[in-house]
């Protein structure tokens, strides 16, 4: 099989990176880039203003706001929640549906609680609820959400949803004496008989909900969340019993709704349109024995177009806003139109798809480790047959046999390396046959570039030459995503786009762990290996030759112009989800809102310190800190160290405590 090579192009342009980083496809309408080459954000969508996303980065850096940094847009939350509710409002008209929209916000997509206060506040127009899946959710959902801030008939709902105990089935119960349209839907048939029980000795009377195992299948990482396996849910049989055991309490009116979750990120309209069809069929025969039936929950599941590509990639999706609703609405209304029932009140739990692009991780790139610096060994006049047909080859390769030249490079390196490990090669003619073989892919590597194609077994040879740029991020805390189920988040500069990325790279956090990388970025049909970024521009430049041959200053510089990278749509699951591996942190939050002279920083909450990570382990910093204090004491006693430098070990170890857990 032959693989098409993109040519580069010689003079760079905004719309080479544009097409390059796909950001019309995952960006649009928040993010673009403009004339100097900058990322902007339009937080209101084609409805606002912009912001340059460097010109701000610089501002909150000239504000002693350290990196890396996690921006907020607040705007964007109000944006999608209004695309989300437009979009149901265009589709009940369109078709004419007898009935309208009611969405809730899962929180456990993003517990914060700007985030979730924002949501609340920026929902009061639509009577946008919440739906808690825990205790501490359903807390949470209690303490935000003010049955009486809305003079609507319609209340904002508080949905009930994941494993409940008697507390939480009567915190819920007693709530509604408070006024909150709240749903407690049944996972499983032990929360309906302590349900029941318990609101007959409170005298309340519960509204219930049930969530049915769909046979639709999701699609993606997530679609084993449905069918006969899936986690939470009752089966036909088990829904049955439901009834047969309401009617005998003469309770049957409590139930009020019907929910299912066909999986997060669905990827293909196919799969929502085949679970709506069989979740109304189901809402029908429910409501044919229950006349007080009225909510249809159609769950979460709504993608984001994480690589831009609209298609049905797992990281993409192959609809619209407009679709999902469209496909939601004619779906429901068909169905109950032909069995003569009247149409639900129709609920989305719509999580990602709210909070995904809100939240930007910016972080600079600290060094680089470059094999393209690599120069040819000085040649020797008796060296060993091994290196003399490497130096052979890489004499010898050309365009016209540079995969046959390529595969004898990695034949004689794996040579040298078996002679050296038998003791007839010394460590410096290995080292010089691991330079030659160097040598050798980076020349081919240059050819590979200009070829409109390129042959299977030479993919691997743009991992072998990349770069690794290193970055001030721990890839626990900031995407685990990305880590543990191999997630793709959108990745690229945010700035110098009018400039040619010639270095082909992977990323590299700060943890000691191999696991802390990525090297698996968006394309436009799949994925690609190595991400397209600049030359750092180094504060000088020192070049010597070492033993390999290397230009010591691209191994380990200082940079005169800071290097800022961008991971867009990380605001759904990745606050909450991330780890604090090797102890890194939480980032310093900022939170942007637009205003009439450009933006306002609405709320900054300082990232973890030293001391605080610590905490989180047991250690307490005054504890560490005495215990330092008496060993420099004790050193100084010793005459191994004198007053001075006890003190300024001392000062040092209380000041990295108060420190950003990240490099400054």
């Amino acid at each position: 099989m032959m693989i098409k090579k993109l040519g580069i192009s010689s003079t760079w342009t905004v719309e080479d990176s544009s097409k390059l980083y796909q950001i019309e496809g995952w960006g649009e309408p928040y993010f673009s880039i403009n004339a100097d080459g900058h990322v902007t954000v339009s937080p209101q969508g084609d409805r606002g203003n912009s912001l340059d996303l460097y010109e701000l980065v610089n501002d909150l850096q000239k504000q002693n706001i350290r990196f890396p940094v996690l921006i907020r847009f607040s705007d964007i939350l109000a944006d999608r929640l209004q695309r989300l509710n437009a979009c149901f409002k265009t589709a009940i008209n369109h078709y004419n549906y007898p009935n309208y929209y009611q969405g809730v916000y899962p929180i456990k997509c993003n517990q914060n609680r700007q985030i979730v206060e924002s949501i609340v506040s920026q929902g009061k127009p639509y009577n946008f609820g919440l739906e808690s899946g825990s205790k501490p959710e359903l807390m949470i959902a209690l303490a935000t959400l003010d049955p009486y801030a809305n003079s609507s008939e319609n209340l904002p709902l508080i949905i009930c949803n994941g494993y409940k105990d008697s507390t939480y089935i009567k915190t819920a119960l007693l709530a509604t004496r408070l006024g909150y349209q709240l749903i407690i839907v049944i996972e499983q048939l032990e929360d309906l008989y302590l349900t029941v029980k318990i609101g007959q000795e409170l005298g309340i009377e519960p509204n219930l909900g049930i969530r049915v195992k769909l046979s639709s299948k999701g699609s993606g990482r997530w679609g084993n969340s449905t069918g006969d396996r899936a986690k939470f849910g009752l089966a036909i049989p088990q829904i049955l019993t439901v009834i047969q055991y309401l009617k005998q309490k003469n309770s049957l009116h409590y139930l009020q709704l019907l929910h299912f979750h066909i999986g997060s990120q669905i990827s293909s309209i196919s799969v929502i349109k085949d679970a709506i069809r069989e979740a109304s069929q189901i809402y029908v025969q429910l409501a044919k024995v229950n006349p007080n039936m009225k909510y249809l929950d159609v769950g979460g599941g709504l993608g984001v177009d994480y690589d831009g590509s609209k298609t049905n990639f797992y990281a993409s999706k192959n609809y619209n806003m407009q679709n999902y609703a469209n496909d939601i609405v004619a779906e429901v209304k068909e169905v109950c139109e032909e069995a003569n029932i009247n149409a639900p009140i129709l609920i989305s739990e719509s999580g990602r798809a709210i909070t995904a692009h809100h939240s930007v991780v910016i972080f600079n790139v600290l060094h680089t480790n470059n094999v393209s610096t690599i120069l040819p060994p000085l040649r020797g006049e008796q060296e060993n047959l091994i290196i003399r047909n490497l130096w052979e080859t890489y004499e010898s390769i050309n365009p016209n046999n540079y995969q046959e030249m390529y595969h004898d490079a990695i034949q004689f390196k794996e040579e040298a390396i078996s002679l050296f490990n038998f003791g007839y090669l010394s460590l410096e003619e290995r080292a010089k046959a691991e330079q030659l073989y160097w040598v050798c892919c980076q020349k081919i590597h240059e050819i590979v570039q200009h070829q409109d194609y390129v042959p299977d077994d030479l993919e691997e040879l743009k991992k072998i030459m990349a770069s690794i740029y290193y970055t001030n991020l721990s890839i626990f805390r900031s995407a685990p995503d990305s880590w543990a189920i191999d997630q793709l988040f959108p990745i690229m500069p945010i700035h110098r786009l009018n400039e040619e990325p010639t270095q082909r790279a992977t990323l590299a956090d700060l943890t000691c762990d191999s696991d802390g990388k990525i090297d698996q970025f968006i394309d436009l049909r799949n994925t690609k290996s190595v991400l397209e970024l600049h030359p750092l521009q180094p504060l000088e430049m020192k070049t010597h030759n070492s033993l390999f041959g290397l230009n010591s200053s691209q191994n380990n510089i200082r940079l005169k112009t800071p290097y800022y990278l961008g991971m867009f749509l990380v605001g759904a699951y990745q606050e909450i989800m991330g780890n604090f591996h090797n102890l890194f942190g939480n980032l310093n939050r900022v939170d942007i809102i637009m205003n009439s002279k450009g933006y306002e920083i609405e709320h900054f909450v300082q990232g973890d310190t030293i001391a605080h990570v610590l905490n989180y382990v047991q250690y307490d910093a005054n504890e560490l800190i005495e215990t330092i204090r008496q060993r420099t004491q004790q050193s100084v006693e010793a005459g191994k160290l004198t007053q001075e430098k006890s003190k300024e070990l001392w000062r040092n170890y209380k000041k990295n405590l108060d420190s950003y857990t990240y490099l400054g």
